[in-house]
């Protein structure tokens, strides 16, 4: 992958973090249960939003000169909440459904 100055480069790192989270993800025992990863997934995206945070304040005391790594992390957080978000909303509904089945 060819990077165009620095947006590129962090673009491809970032790349490269999320296939490694990817990879390790699936590499874990299948032995965990459903409520095991639902932690594991609001884990992540709790820090990847605290990440953000400390991220975005270091831009603002100026001790973090690179734009880009901070709009590319807030916009990595937005996406995970989001995900999490519509997951939530998934598992209401379906509960809602099962509830509503005549026994």
């Amino acid at each position: 992958m060819t990077s165009i100055g620095p947006v590129g480069s962090n673009i491809s790192s970032l790349h490269a973090q999320v296939l490694k989270r990817a990879e390790t993800a699936l590499s874990k025992e299948p032995d965990n249960g459903f409520s095991d990863r639902i932690g594991d997934a609001l884990k992540s995206v709790a820090d990847t939003q605290k990440n953000s945070a400390e991220l975005t304040k270091a831009y603002e005391m100026g001790t973090e000169n690179d734009l880009t790594k901070v709009m590319i992390n807030q916009q990595v957080s937005s996406l995970g909440f989001q995900m999490t978000l519509n997951v939530r909303n998934k598992v209401l509904s379906a509960y809602k459904d099962i509830m509503n089945m005549p026994v």
